[in-house]
């Protein structure tokens, strides 16, 4: 975590105060690096092909000044990533098309480590999420929520994070990790108003669904998720805020996603 102001942030959420007022108002934070870095380890879906960066120059260039310049190629789904609504539900946001307003926004930080430690295909259920109410009060509307599941420990050790590390369709059934209940997804589109879900897996549905209903609640009422959220453990259960800015992939499923959680001082 880095010692920085939150002017950023601050701009961002000004609206319509002056700068002079804006600035003069910012206060200072520790920002927390919530995005893992792309590399030949990054986790991927094992259907999905793996990050590949290629080298088009780099050295000192004729005219004597150094040069570099890579060319990249990723999945959407893959590393720290947005998972747009289109995703599983026809008609909804592509990525493109998300409100910058639900991207960025205040943070609950609900833990389920001790239930995921205990059963790698845990659901987190609705009375996780109400008994994490019953101690810190109602989910405030318009949060960002996020689940910890404390998966993130393993990263990028895909078989110790993800349940295999081999590759290919038939890896899929062998996929082991927690995700959200649908009928907590489908609670949360119901009784509560949130911006975005994100969670410290590699999916919002556990690696043994076959139908991704949690992702088919949420997405239907055009919530979006974060997915390989990093640094979770860093981050309070409430008063902190996230940005998670995604590529902006016109038509995309999704992207990777640059995501970052600001705890501001007190």
């Amino acid at each position: 975590m880095r010692r920085l102001s939150l002017l950023l942030f601050v701009l961002l959420l000004a609206g319509c105060q002056p700068a002079e007022q804006a600035i003069h108002d910012f206060p200072s934070g520790t920002l927390v690096d919530m995005s893992y870095a792309y590399n030949s380890q990054t986790v991927y879906w094992p259907t999905a092909p793996m990050f590949e960066k290629s080298t088009d120059f780099e050295g000192v260039t004729d005219a004597g000044f150094w040069y570099t310049a890579y060319t990249v190629k990723t999945a959407e789904h893959g590393g720290t990533h947005l998972d747009a609504p289109i995703h599983f539900s026809e008609g909804k946001h592509a990525a493109d098309q998300i409100p910058l307003e639900s991207l960025m926004g205040s943070a609950v930080v609900i833990g389920v480590e001790e239930q995921s430690a205990a059963d790698r295909d845990y659901l987190i259920s609705t009375e996780d999420i109400t008994a994490w109410e019953a101690e810190h009060g109602q989910i405030p509307d318009g949060s960002i929520l996020l689940f910890r599941t404390g998966y993130g420990q393993f990263w990028p050790d895909r078989e110790a994070y993800m349940g295999t590390a081999e590759r290919g369709p038939d890896a899929v059934a062998l996929l082991h990790f927690p995700g959200i209940h649908p009928d907590a997804a489908t609670w949360l589109t119901q009784e509560r108003i949130i911006k975005a879900v994100g969670i410290d897996t590699p999916s919002i549905d556990r690696g043994q669904s076959t139908l991704f209903e949690s992702h088919q609640h949420l997405f239907g009422a055009n919530i979006p998720a974060f997915e390989n959220v990093a640094s979770l453990d860093r981050l309070p259960e409430t008063g902190s805020y996230v940005i998670a800015l995604p590529m902006k992939i016109e038509g995309g499923s999704g992207g990777p996603l640059r995501m970052v959680g600001i705890i501001p001082n007190e």
